[in-house]
């Protein structure tokens, strides 16, 4: 049996559980509240980034993408930065809904689970 890796643990949660070849993010949320939602995107998209590659794996292996919007009013805005970063010919399944946020700053929060390379 496969040991479990924890990355970046704290009291509540782990930023990311790597088990038998797949990459589990918690939700990734952005550094800067202040941001529009296409700013606060791309800070999360790059967080992820970083994660994969400390898992040794990168976007183009995302198996499933889960985006929680407060607003989906902003779904276009959230898009542009998505659009300009998912891997060419590799977009996974995704699914986008409107919840609201543990920080009424924050616009976005991004999970995924990706196959290690």
């Amino acid at each position: 049996m496969s040991e479990i890796e924890r990355v970046n643990v704290e009291k509540r949660l782990s930023d990311m559980a790597v088990y038998n070849g797949v990459a589990y993010l918690a939700g990734q949320v952005p550094d800067d509240g202040s941001l529009d939602v296409q700013g606060q995107t791309a800070q999360v998209l790059a967080t992820i980034d970083r994660l994969l590659a400390t898992a040794g794996t990168d976007k183009s292996r995302i198996l499933m993408a889960q985006i929680f919007l407060t607003n989906m009013k902003e779904f276009d805005g959230m898009n542009k930065a998505w659009d300009a970063w998912v891997a060419h010919g590799n977009a996974p399944p995704r699914a986008t809904v409107e919840a609201r946020l543990a920080n009424p700053d924050f616009k976005v929060e991004i999970v995924v689970t990706a196959a290690l390379a």
